[in-house]
């Protein structure tokens, strides 16, 4: 017979199982059946106290996940709604016209879409690897002010399971200001399917950062990068972005169309330096 100590484990699980709900009530039922399974059983001391410091361990860690609130369920699926939209924008490859092609292979590409307005596509090749590349673009995002010189600063206002975060970013005025200082509040949500990562994004609002003073809150989304190795060489990365955004005030579109094509192809040479002095104090 097992001590009755173990046995003693087993019965109050149960009775702590009365005020769960949910999938916590679930894991803990099917835990609390294994453990009086177990105290059934003969077994030497060893083999019962491995068992219930492993149950015991497993019910922790269930007890202590939280279930997302409302709120950011509806984060998530903004997150979630950005990543769809974006990839159907780039899924069709009808009506792209060309608005800029740099010696180096980089291109930016646009087109109009009812529901959205104009949209940008940037196609560039980073000679570095995927990983990276994501690391900078999502594991350093609140670096991005040190070497995007359009980007002030990038603050990650919270986190929200392992895929989503709600973030303000300021913008660098344009020189000659032509464009004033803008910011913007969104939710991005980062995937990794296999070789090819997506990062997608879209303006939200949130309560604690409300519009701030001497700064325009311009739009974004949906707007996505997609990054995925070169098949002839996995030691560079294809990036594409597409962006979609609404800088708000009176501004020309013209004024717009050139500021932001102008703005992907800095960024592409922007990153491209960044790796580089990355790597080599890496080395």
């Amino acid at each position: 017979m097992l001590p009755a100590t173990f046995k003693l484990c087993a019965a109050i699980s149960y009775r702590h199982l009365r005020n769960m709900t949910g999938l916590r009530r679930q894991a803990a039922v099917a835990i609390s059946q294994e453990l009086s399974r177990l105290a059934c059983r003969s077994a030497g001391p060893s083999a019962w106290i491995n068992q219930v410091r492993r149950r015991s361990s497993l019910l922790s860690s269930r007890l202590e996940e939280k279930p997302f609130s409302e709120a950011e369920m509806s984060y998530i699926k903004q997150g979630e709604e950005a990543l769809q939209k974006s990839l159907s924008i780039l899924g069709d490859q009808d009506g792209w016209k060309t608005e800029t092609v740099v010696d180096n292979g980089d291109k930016v590409l646009s087109k109009v879409l009812p529901d959205v307005g104009k949209v940008f596509r940037l196609e560039v090749v980073v000679d570095q690897p995927l990983d990276a590349v994501y690391s900078e673009l999502v594991d350093n995002m609140e670096q991005m002010g040190d070497w995007n010189p359009s980007v002030k600063e990038v603050k990650i206002l919270q986190k929200i399971g392992k895929d989503t975060v709600i973030t303000h970013e300021k913008a660098a005025a344009t020189p000659g200001n032509i464009v004033g200082p803008r910011d913007f509040v969104s939710v991005r949500c980062a995937k990794r399917r296999g070789s090819t990562c997506v990062l997608a994004g879209m303006a939200t609002t949130y309560g604690a950062m409300p519009e701030q003073q001497g700064f325009v809150r311009a739009e974004n989304g949906p707007t996505c990068m997609i990054l995925r190795p070169v098949a002839s060489d996995p030691s560079q990365t294809k990036l594409i972005w597409l962006l979609s955004i609404d800088l708000k005030g009176w501004l020309p579109k013209t004024i717009i169309n050139q500021v932001l094509s102008q703005t992907q192809v800095d960024f592409a040479n922007h990153l491209r330096e960044r790796l580089a002095r990355t790597v080599a104090v890496s080395c």
